[in-house]
């Protein structure tokens, strides 16, 4: 790690509630009053000490404004939310309720459980003891992922305060997390090690209000990354400091899990402009392809200007052969009609201008 931002409500807000409050037991999710078929239990996690395992989601999750659909649930009590695994997941990149060196392994009846049913994720740390301190009890708590961003942390039972989980083993946090890999300039290392980093935010509670029946709940707030637009990135009130990068199609304050993106494209330059500079320039009398109400191909500026333009014939669509054939033989038939009338008003005048020749009408006399 090499910077960390410390919480300043940029990225969530939150409440705490006490034993007191009746909003703490709204937002427990009891698993045990669910059909079976909708609480998996994790064998592995269940039967193991500092394990982690993938677990997919069924709906994307926003996470400081990223969509994911994948996290991995930790036996020490947290969720790493980040895409590359490393040795230091508790680092940074995490939603941890409660993170402590949890051993569930020591009893039969401690378990990791969780549920989904497409619009809550639930994951639960049921009856767990600290490595080597089983004595001091089991603790059951939980992390709720909500479809909207919302984030509950809920505890049921804490057998000890938490400041008095302390432990040169594992370290002792609550609260999100969040970071952006980065490269430095080129090095004689390979790329993996030359990886960093970043936390660039972090949220931590006040550890003094965890209780038994207590509960955390986050509302995420409205970030750069949500909006889609060059327009609504820079115009929009619910956010500051966004800047849009026209190459990336992509609004950011520069400071997210697509940072070295932003920086290879130099997105930071091209955030300094206006969206005006993103419209494209048409020539003079030429129609925009956005005003029209279907695709289709574009005209040539010849066709436009009025210039003369040559076609292959035979590259033309088959329907235009047809329609070329059809015409030449109504115009032959036309042609003949009128050569027709024109003889046969030659033939009527000359037999009214020489009265002593036979008309030539006799050979469709019959009998004659």
């Amino acid at each position: 790690m090499t910077r960390i931002v410390e919480d300043s409500q940029r990225y969530y807000k939150w409440q705490s509630f006490g034993p007191a409050d009746r909003r703490t037991e709204e937002l427990w999710v009891n698993l045990n009053s669910l059909h079976k078929s909708q609480v998996q239990i994790h064998g592995i996690l269940s039967n193991a000490h500092r394990q982690a395992a993938r677990v997919a989601l069924s709906f994307d999750f926003p996470f400081y404004g990223h969509h994911l659909r994948q996290i991995i649930i930790a036996t020490g009590g947290f969720i790493f939310m980040g895409d590359i695994t490393h040795r230091m997941l508790t680092a940074t990149q995490y939603i941890a309720p409660l993170m402590a060196n949890f051993d569930p392994s020591y009893a039969k009846n401690s378990t990791v459980r969780y549920s989904d049913n497409g619009n809550v994720f639930v994951v639960q740390w049921d009856s767990v003891s600290l490595k080597d301190r089983e004595a001091e009890g089991p603790f059951t708590f939980q992390a709720v992922l909500n479809k909207n961003g919302t984030i509950v942390f809920n505890y049921r039972d804490i057998p000890i305060p938490v400041e008095k989980m302390n432990s040169t083993e594992h370290p002792v946090k609550v609260g999100l997390s969040d970071a952006f890999m980065a490269l430095p300039p080129p090095l004689q290392v390979s790329e993996a090690q030359r990886r960093t980093i970043y936390e660039y935010h972090r949220v931590e509670m006040n550890i003094t209000k965890i209780v038994g029946r207590s509960a955390f709940e986050f509302t995420p707030l409205p970030t750069c990354l949500q909006h889609t637009s060059c327009d609504l990135c820079i115009t929009s009130n619910m956010t500051t400091g966004c800047g849009w990068c026209n190459t990336l199609q992509r609004c950011s304050d520069g400071i997210d899990r697509h940072r070295q993106e932003w920086l290879d494209y130099n997105c930071p330059e091209e955030a300094k402009g206006s969206c005006e500079d993103y419209i494209p320039v048409l020539p003079e009398g030429s129609m925009s392809s956005y005003n029209q109400s279907s695709p289709g191909p574009t005209p040539s500026s010849a066709e436009m200007e009025g210039q003369p333009v040559t076609r292959d014939l035979q590259s033309s669509p088959p329907h235009h052969t047809g329609i070329t054939e059809n015409t030449a033989i109504i115009a032959g038939v036309v042609a003949a009609l009128v050569v027709l009338v024109v003889l046969t008003l030659l033939a009527v005048y000359y037999i009214n201008t020489h009265p002593t020749v036979a008309p030539p009408f006799y050979l469709m006399q019959p009998g004659l």
